[in-house]
């Protein structure tokens, strides 16, 4: 028999003015064809970053993660300052330190990881704090004897416990040392929008304020073009409880982090270009189904696209609607809990209250969602 299992669907719908949010390597908006049609994309990755960072900003500095090849140099400005070390010995214990886990040195900078490192600062604090008392004689010792007493202190094993929420929800990978590897408790998809899109471009002018225009011409300082689009996006992300709980080992901890998981994926929006485009928006819905079979995707309901001169979101509404009620009859899989947030939506609020339920404010929904998944990790129910 399987062990229980338990994931939260976020299912959003946003609409995005003119914007640039993901672009390609010529600058132009990410697209993809879906259903036949050309949409805008907002890749995976990029509103993962950004949940991410909002994630962050709800946690203290010192106990944030931090995604870089630069560990190396964060041990040693740990280690700087400590028990008289000179600048030389902070950097051969660093260096000592980084060693043991036998991660690729970049080509480029010999003191850098060959890739990205996802890791807690609290655990760079831990790893320090495994010489304290002791780092003037370390530092004294030769290459081989330091090597052997570092290799007593297990740094591989402190990297791989004590996960930040972070870590416990986007996981980490590094090829050279599965040992450090955690699984992600949390998968995004591309944002898609729920009707064709076509790439358009802003014309733009900058004016030299210092230019005499009285000997000089009156032109413009600088021009170029940016290219944007603007859509409603189907946005969805699935986050697996029983993972989560795994990765922390708390109760708590995996309840609490679910429910912020929930407030930062839905606030969040990618920056690019955000200062010629001002971009942010609040999403229309915010639709969250948990379940204990399987994550369910309800993209299909745009496979065929919507396509409407007097806005996009209403039908946007009804066909997520519609996919729901449509995958739970025909599977026989509904959710176990089904909670929205959304505005009211017209000639089609009976439909979208059928499908959905009646709307709750926002803050409601997280606290709800919070209370579901502890009542689950503490019965296995869900209520």
């Amino acid at each position: 028999m399987s062990a229980p299992r338990l994931f939260i669907c976020h299912h959003i719908l946003q609409s995005v003015p003119p914007s640039n949010l993901n672009r390609d390597d010529s600058g132009t908006p990410k697209q993809a064809v879906y259903g036949g049609a050309k949409r805008a994309r907002v890749s995976s990755q990029a509103w993962k970053r950004a949940a991410r960072i909002s994630f962050a900003e709800g946690v203290p500095e010192a106990d944030r993660a931090t995604r870089t090849k630069r560990i190396t140099e964060l041990l040693a400005a740990r280690l700087t300052g400590k028990e008289g070390l000179t600048e030389q010995q902070v950097e051969r214990l660093a260096a000592a330190l980084v060693e043991p886990l036998g991660i690729k040195k970049s080509a480029k900078q010999d003191d850098q990881s060959a890739y990205l490192l996802f890791f807690g600062r609290p655990q760079l604090d831990r790893i320090v704090g495994l010489l304290e008392g002791r780092m003037r004689q370390l530092a004294d010792l030769g290459d081989e004897a330091l090597k052997e007493e570092i290799k007593q202190l297990s740094i591989a094993e402190h990297l791989s416990k004590g996960h930040p929420a972070e870590v416990a929800l986007f996981g980490r990978m590094v090829a050279d040392l599965p040992s450090l590897n955690v699984d992600a408790a949390v998968q995004v998809a591309h944002a898609l929008s729920t009707h064709p899109v076509q790439t358009e471009f802003d014309y733009y002018t900058a004016v030299d304020d210092e230019k005499d225009r009285k000997v000089e011409d009156a032109g413009a300082g600088m021009i170029g073009t940016v290219e944007f689009n603007s859509a409603t996006f189907y946005r969805y992300a699935t986050l697996g409880v029983h993972q989560l709980q795994e990765n922390l080992s708390s109760a708590e901890a995996t309840a609490d982090t679910a429910a912020r998981f929930l407030d930062a994926f839905t606030r969040s929006i990618p920056s690019g270009h955000q200062t010629s485009f001002a971009h942010r928006t609040l999403p229309h819905l915010v639709l969250v189904t948990l379940r204990t079979d399987q994550p369910v995707n309800l993209v299909s309901a745009y496979e065929k696209p919507v396509r409407s001169r007097d806005g996009i979101a209403e039908e946007s509404f009804t066909r997520l609607a519609d996919e729901l009620t449509t995958i739970s009859e025909t599977w026989g899989t509904a959710p176990a809990l089904t909670l929205a947030t959304y505005a009211p939506v017209g000639a089609v609020q009976d439909k979208v209250t059928d499908a959905f339920g009646s709307s709750i404010p926002f803050p409601q929904l997280v606290e709800r969602v919070r209370t579901a998944v502890a009542g689950w990790l503490a019965s296995g129910e869900v209520r």
